[in-house]
């Protein structure tokens, strides 16, 4: 499918339908579940699920269905700490690049995949993190009265849309 990805019901609720396209009143709803990290994963990605997991339970948009997309999330976090931390120790001992270049086997400087490595897991995880909502500009689209959203009560969303 072409084109921008549309924006779930629940949001449109409490930002607001500018747009006054119709709601989906058939669209799924999951329930909200505040899960553990899958066993599956990295240590740094279980610390980074326990994290943000409380924080976007509390805001409403955490549910069992999101379980897959927020342990990507995490993981795409762990890689990009474990290629900063190897970068970090490479730039212990080259002062003059930081170990942002390495030597070719022909003996040419070139970028160290660890940056590459570093920047591809840093922009899945920032796609990953604006589904969520935790992007500023993500964010500043979603306006809730109390910083909750009972999902259980479709008058109390709309009750706390806004209007702009």
């Amino acid at each position: 499918m072409d084109g921008r990805k549309p924006k779930p019901t629940y949001l449109k609720l409490v930002t607001g339908n500018p747009g006054r396209r119709p709601l989906n009143k058939n669209e799924p709803k999951p329930r909200r579940k505040l899960m553990q990290p899958p066993d599956e994963l990295s240590n740094d990605a279980k610390i980074e699920w326990r994290r943000i997991a409380p924080e976007l339970y509390r805001m409403g948009l955490l549910t069992v269905a999101d379980r897959a997309a927020l342990a990507a999330y995490c993981e795409e976090w762990a890689v990009f700490m474990v290629a900063r931390r190897a970068l970090a120790r490479m730039a212990e001992r080259d002062l003059l690049t930081g170990g942002l270049m390495i030597k070719s086997e022909s003996g040419y400087a070139m970028q160290n995949p660890l940056v590459g490595t570093a920047h591809k897991a840093r922009r899945a995880m920032i796609a990953y993190a604006a589904e969520f909502g935790m992007t500023p500009s993500a964010r500043s689209r979603i306006q809730i009265g109390n910083g909750e959203v009972d999902l259980t009560n479709p008058f109390a969303k709309v009750g706390n849309a806004s209007t702009a």
